[in-house]
């Protein structure tokens, strides 16, 4: 599936109708359904091959394009005159307001042959796998989901399945199933809104009938129940802010899937897919957890110090600020340090409980400064501002202006050295629009890289 997603401003109603009108200023696409799954198992480091059920259209070839670019290996039964499912939300002031879905059934026509191409290319790719994961969304893609559990065993491939609101049956001998509660309570009851009354008894029997390794229901805010070698053990949910639940199952499958290639006990993945699970759904919309925002969720601390990613940094500042530690940012291209940066970081440094220092990149110092420009590579100045007390932590940037970064971290505190107002600093307006605050603070006197740097070339 394709999720479509359209922003802008809703600031009148229409005339027409009761409604809002959005003003539609930016539109992005990202993959979803399976294709979700897919993106989250690559962004976790794993390589992943999708095979799966697409139209031979523009949304298609728009979902190939961009799971190809982010990584995973696309292996598409393109149908003929059947359109791709996209979903297409429209949202304003980063509130969903209205869901379309354009889909259509799966053609009558050629059905055989279509189930029979996508499960020839499921087997060959089993040759080289260490799991299988089948996503049913009850779209006519996983008609036959005992053929490829077969095909699986054959290859001594464990198999994941992601089910749908079918009897349970239809996937028995598969190594886990992982249902939510309705799609377990329906499988149990009958009744997708009752429960059974013994909940662990009930997953122990379909353990058994069913000849799984494991179990997994998730729960939503109320965690997991995982069954597996005769007992059942219960994971609470991690408690973070809920933002947005769209795709959190997809995620929970991504992550469970690549710690049960891994070989790792069912409730080892179990509690890495909790972990996962609640870091999506304090994002928006579907997106997938990367490996650096996993590793911190799950070892509880912040990276205390040093060279970061964008990934891992936007984790930790996140997590800082979640224990009430204020953040201080400032940025600088920081060639040749020298007594005057080591006084204003000290400074910056003591407005907060954290300090960031963004370093321009080698190419962009050469862009602002000029030929010649850094005299020190990136990462020499780096490893030197990592060795300052006063710096927790270091991030290059290739842009003229920190002012994505400044979008991404949202710090507490922006500081700028210099003899300008506070309003002149670059990304002022990003900080001050959610209630941060901008600091400038003098430098000292007679002490520049720029005038080091033409003292070291009269002498020579």
């Amino acid at each position: 599936m394709l999720d479509r997603y359209w922003h802008g401003p809703a600031d009148r109603v229409s005339p027409e109708a009761p409604v809002p009108v959005i003003n539609v200023q930016h539109t992005e696409h990202r993959p979803g359904g399976a294709a979700n799954v897919a993106l989250n198992l690559v962004s976790l480091g794993a390589q992943c091959t999708l095979v799966g059920l697409v139209g031979s259209d523009e949304a298609g070839t728009e979902l190939e394009q961009t799971l190809s670019a982010a990584g995973v290996r696309c292996d598409f039964v393109r149908v003929p005159e059947w359109p791709t499912i996209v979903k297409l939300r429209l949202l304003a002031q980063k509130q969903q307001l209205i869901r379309a879905d354009f889909e259509a059934p799966a053609p009558d026509y050629g059905a055989s042959e279509r189930i029979g191409t996508l499960q020839n290319r499921v087997e060959r790719h089993l040759r080289e796998a260490d799991l299988l994961i089948l996503e049913d969304y009850d779209k006519g893609t996983l008609e036959d989901p005992q053929a490829l559990i077969h095909a699986a065993i054959g290859y001594a491939v464990p198999v994941l399945v992601d089910p749908k609101m079918k009897p349970l049956g239809v996937y028995a001998r598969s190594t886990v199933i992982k249902p939510n509660e309705k799609e377990f309570a329906f499988a149990v009851t009958g009744d997708a809104h009752r429960m059974p009354d013994k909940m662990g008894e009930s997953a122990l029997d379909l353990c058994e009938s069913l000849q799984l390794e494991g179990l997994v229901v998730t729960r939503g805010g109320e965690g997991m129940e995982v069954c597996g070698g005769g007992e059942v053990r219960h994971l609470p949910a991690r408690p973070v802010e809920v933002y947005d639940v769209t795709g959190a199952g997809d995620t929970t499958a991504a992550a469970l899937a690549l710690c049960m290639a891994l070989g790792w006990p069912l409730i080892d993945c179990a509690r890495v897919a909790n972990v996962a699970a609640s870091i999506v759904v304090s994002k928006s919309g579907t997106a997938p957890v990367t490996g650096p925002e996993l590793r911190t969720a799950l070892s509880g601390e912040v990276a205390d110090r040093g060279m970061m990613s964008k990934d891992a940094l936007k984790v930790a500042v996140a997590e800082a600020q979640a224990r009430g530690e204020k953040i201080v940012f400032t940025n600088g291209c920081f060639d040749i340090l020298h007594a005057g940066h080591v006084t204003y970081l000290e400074e910056a440094a003591a407005l907060g409980d954290r300090l960031v220092v963004a370093i321009n990149s080698d190419a962009s110092v050469t862009r602002l400064k000029g030929s010649g420009r850094p005299v020190v590579p990136a990462e020499g100045r780096s490893r030197v501002l990592e060795g300052l007390a006063c710096v927790d932590w270091v991030i290059s940037f290739e842009e003229d202006t920190p002012e994505p970064l400044l979008k991404l971290l949202r710090p507490d505190v922006l500081v700028k050295g210099g003899d300008y107002g506070a309003d002149e600093v670059v990304g002022a307006e990003i900080i001050e629009a959610y209630g941060g605050q901008v600091r400038v603070l003098s430098l000292v006197a007679d002490v520049s890289t720029s005038a080091i740097v033409e003292r070291i070339k009269e002498s020579t």
